[in-house]
């Protein structure tokens, strides 16, 4: 017998995002752990997005080029990264649609071995006029790298799903 058969009526409680009523405006969600940002991973992504920027694959060429004389990380990265850091906290099996980004900014480059590290504020949110069971919230979410500098900020809109009934209310509003 394993240990999962032993517990087969013990409550579950699943893994998952905040639900729409959990989300809440001035609280600073904070994402961990951070991610270094690798040389294999900037090269890979532009090869997998069909990005062929030189400032992120030649070498060479990034080297000779004033005002960094090195491979910038491609902002599409760290863009995606950023958000795929908030996934696990905010959203993950608790979103309906990502609706679009607003407000993108990439303030200071970000070069190999630099990690980062990222947050998310609500800056707002409504119920959906359209689907009872929704709401739309405004996330703003910012990446820095390990000594603070501002690396990316990106307003972005989703429709979030709204609590089950009878599920248990420990982080609302």
């Amino acid at each position: 017998m394993t240990a999962a058969q032993d517990r087969d009526g013990w409550p579950r409680e699943e893994q998952h995002g905040l639900w729409y009523e959990d989300l809440r405006t001035g609280v600073v969600y904070v994402h961990q752990p951070g991610r270094t940002m690798t040389e294999y991973d900037n090269v890979l992504f532009s090869a997998l997005s069909m990005n062929p920027q030189a400032l992120h694959i030649d070498f060479a060429f990034a080297d000779s080029l004033e005002p960094f004389n090195k491979p910038l990380v491609n902002s599409m990265f760290t863009l995606a990264t950023l958000v795929g850091m908030s996934v696990s906290h905010l959203t993950r099996g608790t979103i309906v649609a990502n609706l679009g980004f607003s407000d993108v900014r990439f303030p200071s480059p970000l070069f190999h071995g630099d990690t980062i590290y990222g947050q998310t504020v609500v800056l707002d949110k409504r119920l959906s006029s359209s689907r009872p069971t929704a709401g739309i919230v405004t996330f703003e979410h910012t990446a820095r790298k390990q000594d603070g500098t501002l690396v990316a900020i990106a307003v972005r809109q989703v429709m979030m799903r709204r609590a089950p009934e009878g599920e248990p209310a420990n982080r609302r509003e």
